[in-house]
């Protein structure tokens, strides 16, 4: 299993490493960016890439068994944990926001709405909960979990968590991705299957991208600055 752990730390160390190039070197992307329909084209390459990257990768292997696409062993246990882990994003927004303001350095998600860009907009968000959500957990939790957990379970749900993170391109929202990377890796390593993280991840996102233009402003809009990452950095 070397060369497909090796294959996929690299893939991740080469995209955190373009995601904060990026955002050093350009700095926030505009904030009518989810109201544009060339968000959705670029959006949809990338996570198209991404996902034949990935699929690439688990096929030197078992596919199936290192991407984890297989019924998890209770979903009890994993609304039980999926409830704890917007707890603790919550818990972890009102300690850390008022130093971090990650939602000021995120700088995706719009202030107000615009109905006369409705259609995008949502069409972005579907994006961003449906297929965003489907890609990163079968590139972390699935794949990048099964890779690492030959050194033992905390080992790669820590590993997971901050590459995760660091593959965002965020410096002030680091904590609160490698917090949220942890718990879904946490997650998958409970129920063995990367479906419920993928379920958690799209209500996370929908909600994120529905707070930003509900008028109801949360502290720091952290949540803004988990959501459309990886859309903010996207090269295409």
């Amino acid at each position: 299993m070397r060369t497909p752990l090796a294959l996929w730390s690299g893939f991740v160390l080469l995209f955190a490493t373009l995601s904060y190039t990026l955002r050093f070197t350009e700095g926030k992307p505009p904030k009518d960016l989810l109201y544009k329909w060339s968000t959705v084209e670029g959006n949809l390459i990338q996570f198209a890439i991404i996902a034949a990257i990935v699929y690439g990768i688990a096929g030197l292997g078992d596919r199936r068994r290192l991407l984890a696409l297989r019924r998890p062993t209770s979903w009890r246990t994993a609304l039980r944990i999926g409830i704890g882990i917007g707890m603790g994003m919550v818990a972890l927004t009102y300690l850390l926001s008022p130093v971090l303001h990650p939602g000021r350095e995120q700088g995706v998600t719009p202030d107000t709405w615009q109905p006369d860009h409705a259609v995008a907009y949502v069409a972005n968000g579907l994006v961003i909960a449906v297929v965003a959500p489907i890609v990163e957990e079968a590139t972390f939790r699935g794949l990048g979990y099964s890779l690492l957990a030959r050194w033992g379970r905390w080992t790669a749900i820590v590993l997971v968590g901050v590459s995760f993170g660091l593959a965002h391109g965020l410096v002030q929202a680091f904590p609160f991705l490698a917090a949220f990377g942890a718990g879904l890796a946490y997650l998958r390593s409970r129920v063995d299957s990367v479906y419920p993280g993928m379920i958690v991840h799209g209500l996370f996102n929908a909600l994120a991208l529905t707070v930003a233009v509900s008028g109801k402003p949360q502290p720091e809009n952290m949540l803004g600055a988990c959501v459309a990452a990886w859309s903010a950095l996207s090269p295409f």
